[in-house]
């Protein structure tokens, strides 16, 4: 059975403890903080997380903590998710600079003035997008529950569902509802290469294709199944099947070889020979960034009050369709 293990890592800065896995324990104790970290985060992050998940888990959990403060080992509109649940909290983020690809795809003025094309649209918006845009939103959604909220609405209903066009796509394909889609994208997701994962599963006849929603049509064609990180995590866990090509960002595959040691898995490959299948912006965080946070208490997480008022209503919209 694999059993996670905590190593003493030796830091060369002087401002660094000998033990940060150490250090950190002690001052979630101190601050009575908790870490939440997304699935795409390094192992270490994994590790040393409270609590673990897909965007839909970690707003759940942010909106049940009692802890005083929040560290989020995530991106930028994670952490601003759980400053909008949580006002009086302490929100930390271990680099202010882990944005997302797929929020910058969808500008706030831009956005304002393609609503205002549709007056009588309700405004579905995947939660990778920023504050302001989930303030313009009506409900929010994640790539574990879009399906689900829209079947829930009427079906004379119509939708502008923004800011990720081929999770909309995919939304279309299994509701049969026709979406007014924000044409953004993540770079991670659209980058993976067809004709390399068909290679692969040639090399790889046992292997199954799982992915992510978030990828290109071209790419979702050869998967198997199709589901959020935590689906495709419980997908790996529970098929028959002992090798699968995993089509999304790879820090996922840290989780999938702890609970399931005795299968493979291959990260789905990007068109070039680049490390363009690992986020950027989800690998500014460090073990190091973290325990600097937490220490320093900051880089801190703030938002107007007129803007995190509006947010509120559509995440609680979603929580309350998700229970």
């Amino acid at each position: 059975m694999f059993t996670a293990t905590r190593p003493h890592l030796t830091r060369a800065h002087p401002s660094l403890p000998h033990d940060l896995f150490e250090a950190i324990d002690a001052l979630k104790r101190e601050l009575n903080a908790v870490i939440l970290a997304h699935y795409y985060q390094d192992p270490d992050i994994q590790d040393v997380a409270d609590y673990l998940g897909d965007s839909l888990g970690l707003s759940q959990q942010a909106a049940s903590t009692n802890a005083d403060v929040i560290v989020f080992a995530g991106v930028h509109f994670m952490a601003e998710t759980a400053k909008i649940l949580n006002p009086d909290k302490l929100v930390l983020l271990p680099d202010l600079n882990a944005g997302c690809s797929l929020a910058d795809s969808c500008p706030p003025d831009a956005f304002a003035q393609f609503k205002a094309n549709y007056p009588d649209h309700l405004v579905i918006s995947y939660i990778n997008c920023s504050a302001e845009i989930k303030a313009m939103s009506d409900i929010i959604c994640t790539s574990s529950n879009a399906v689900q909220i829209v079947n829930q609405l009427p079906k004379d209903q119509p939708i502008i569902f923004a800011p990720d066009r081929n999770l909309g796509r995919y939304v279309m394909e299994q509701t049969g509802r026709n979406l007014v889609l924000w044409q953004g994208s993540c770079i991670v997701h659209e980058t993976f290469s067809e004709k390399r994962i068909v290679q692969l599963k040639i090399e790889n006849l046992d292997a199954e294709v799982i992915a992510h929603p978030e990828c290109e049509p071209a790419v979702l064609r050869h998967a198997s199944y199709i589901g959020s990180t935590t689906a495709l995590l419980k997908y790996a866990r529970s098929s028959s099947s002992q090798a699968f090509i995993v089509a999304t960002e790879p820090g996922i595959i840290h989780q999938m070889q702890k609970q399931t040691p005795e299968k493979r898995f291959i990260p789905a490959p990007a068109t070039n020979n680049c490390n363009c299948n690992e986020c950027p912006f989800m690998r500014l965080n460090t073990l190091e960034k973290l325990y600097l946070a937490m220490k320093n208490r900051q880089p801190e997480i703030t938002l107007p009050d007129e803007i995190r008022i509006a947010a509120l209503r559509p995440i609680q919209q979603m929580l309350e369709m998700s229970a």
